[in-house]
């Protein structure tokens, strides 16, 4: 099974993910062109994600049960804008898949691969007409990638983050396409 993520490094590793989106959230602003160029996907995301580390930072005795429900009922509370509503909802299905473990010492690489396949379910399920080359994009190819991982938690999670970035800048290149077509 390898190593696992323990209810202290989930709250650790969501607040530092919390932190990094408020630091790009105008980065974030820039990019967004597709598929409405409305330009506040990286302040609704943060304000979304921001009322959930709110929470999260207030758990003094972490347990993965804790953290998940802060992580989720704060998002879902916070949520802004599509963006904001999107977050939340594979912020939901991903927690949803970790309380169902909370009894366990630890999320091990398959419950982080069918964490991250739930949260795109439900993320999905939550979009009336869902487009390629949005959040979900990125988020479909995480989970994909991490069905395949069969390392460590820990090193499927860094690799999770890799995968990210990688479906991210792909997802910006297919949004400026679609732009280009008038989709």
């Amino acid at each position: 099974m390898g190593d696992q993520i323990d209810a202290l490094q989930l709250k650790n590793a969501f607040l530092a993910g919390a932190n990094n989106l408020n630091a790009k959230k105008e980065w974030i602003n820039e990019l967004n062109v597709f598929p409405v160029p409305d330009g506040d996907t990286g302040t609704n995301m943060t304000m979304t994600i921001m009322s959930a580390a709110r929470e999260v930072a207030a758990i003094s005795a972490p347990t993965l049960e804790n953290v998940a429900k802060a992580m989720a009922s704060g998002s879902l509370r916070g949520a802004r804008g599509n963006s904001g509503v999107i977050l939340s909802q594979l912020i939901r299905g991903f927690t949803k898949e970790i309380r169902e473990h909370a009894d366990e010492a630890g999320i091990d690489n398959l419950i982080m691969a069918r964490a991250f396949s739930r949260a795109v379910e439900t993320a999905y399920k939550a979009v009336m007409k869902p487009k390629e080359g949005t959040i979900l994009t990125v988020a479909k190819g995480m989970a994909e990638l991490q069905a395949q991982n069969v390392q460590g938690a820990i090193a499927s999670f860094k690799k999770a983050a890799q995968a990210c970035e990688t479906n991210f800048n792909a997802r910006l290149q297919l949004s400026l396409a679609l732009l280009r077509l008038g989709e």
